[in-house]
């Protein structure tokens, strides 16, 4: 997908840019203009990295939420 002559490069995206996009990805509220205009910013290694520290930071929330609920629930 090339740029038209008059038109700037794309930016990089940012670390703020590049978690909003997994975050929104992981609850399904993508549009298909910004996955577009993501597709040209990001980098693959950048999604992946967020993707899996993403999911291991819902993975301890669930952790921690479960052992709140049993301790609560044992008091």
């Amino acid at each position: 997908m090339d740029t038209p002559p008059d038109e700037p490069p794309p930016r990089e995206a940012t670390l703020r840019d590049v978690v909003a996009t997994v975050f929104s990805s992981f609850l399904g509220i993508r549009r298909g203009s910004a996955m577009r205009k993501d597709a040209v910013r990001l980098r693959p290694h950048q999604v992946i990295l967020a993707g899996i520290a993403l999911a291991a930071a819902f993975v301890v929330a669930l952790i921690l939420v479960v052992r709140i609920v049993i301790r609560s629930a044992g008091a």
